[in-house]
């Protein structure tokens, strides 16, 4: 799939789990939550690309990365305004915006209203649930 990707990706459950670990696929496709500071991704300065581990549809910016001290891989903005679609969460009995990939709809994580200025976004994010290109 190329960057700038615009078709759907669909597979069963029996193809996300051949090409998913199991965590990968509780996280992705079972709308999971890793546990806080478990990612090896979480606190990492290197500059590049993080992609869904799914499809690889690039997802976020190193830029864009910051240490919101929850635990979890945080940015302030997507890679692109296309790249994730937003969903009404009201599981566990909170009202959240789940975050999913827009090309295979993978559950990415949440976006919460506290994050830094400008947008005060912080896009909350399982790191199993991406992959790394380092540039």
């Amino acid at each position: 799939m190329t960057d700038n990707a615009t078709l759907k990706v669909f597979k069963t459950d029996e193809e996300w789990r051949q090409i998913l670990t199991p965590e990968q696929y509780r996280i992705t496709r079972q709308h999971g939550t890793e546990r806080a500071f478990s990612s090896p991704d979480f606190d990492s300065s290197k500059s590049g690309t993080y992609r869904c581990i799914c499809c690889d549809r690039p997802l976020y910016s190193s830029e864009a990365k910051f240490d919101s001290g929850t635990g979890w891989p945080s940015f302030t903005q997507p890679i692109a305004p296309d790249a994730v679609t937003n969903h009404r969460d009201q599981s566990y009995g909170m009202n959240r915006v789940e975050i999913r990939c827009a090309d295979c709809d993978a559950h990415l994580g949440h976006v919460f209203p506290d994050g830094p200025p400008p947008a005060g976004l912080r896009y909350c994010m399982n790191g199993v649930a991406l992959s790394f290109e380092e540039q």
